[in-house]
């Protein structure tokens, strides 16, 4: 077992420019006195210049299923040398009346060199180990896909 935290710091102050509210601006505090400026995402009044709740949901996914691919890939000795995710994550009602995440599309980009190069079906196995192994998308309920693997 691992224990990963985080520290959230949040002061009132008024939002920026509706006057009858609060500001949703936050900080997260993270390993390394890594500092990230959160808000809620602007459709709830969150500062759009701010990363939201959702969106680093969406890049945990992401970020955890591209270092298990990059661990498999290395085990069966090849060379990634370049890997890029636009991931998207779909906000939606849900049948309890609220909303969640309730899908992530992943739509990894992943250059290799080196004298030993998968190929697509090679990369796809890659793909559907990373992605049974990830321990963040072990943890939601959305539905995550890998797109144009």
């Amino acid at each position: 077992m691992s224990v990963h935290g985080a520290a959230i710091i949040w002061e009132r102050n008024p939002h920026e420019s509706e006057e009858d509210t609060f500001s949703r601006n936050h900080r997260v505090m993270l390993n390394g006195d890594q500092e990230v400026n959160a808000s809620a995402s602007v459709e709830f009044k969150g500062d759009p210049n701010c990363a939201d709740p959702e969106q680093m949901l969406v890049s945990a996914v992401s970020s955890c299923h591209m270092l298990f691919f990059l661990a498999i890939a290395d085990f069966q000795g090849y060379q990634v040398e370049s890997y890029e995710d636009n991931p998207k994550g779909y906000l939606e009602k849900n049948d309890r009346k609220g909303r969640e995440i309730t899908r992530i599309e992943l739509s990894p980009q992943v250059t290799f060199s080196g004298d030993k190069v998968p190929g697509r079906e090679a990369i796809e196995k890659i793909h559907a180990h990373a992605h049974k192994s990830c321990f963040i998308r072990n943890s939601v309920t959305a539905d995550v896909t890998i797109n144009d693997a």
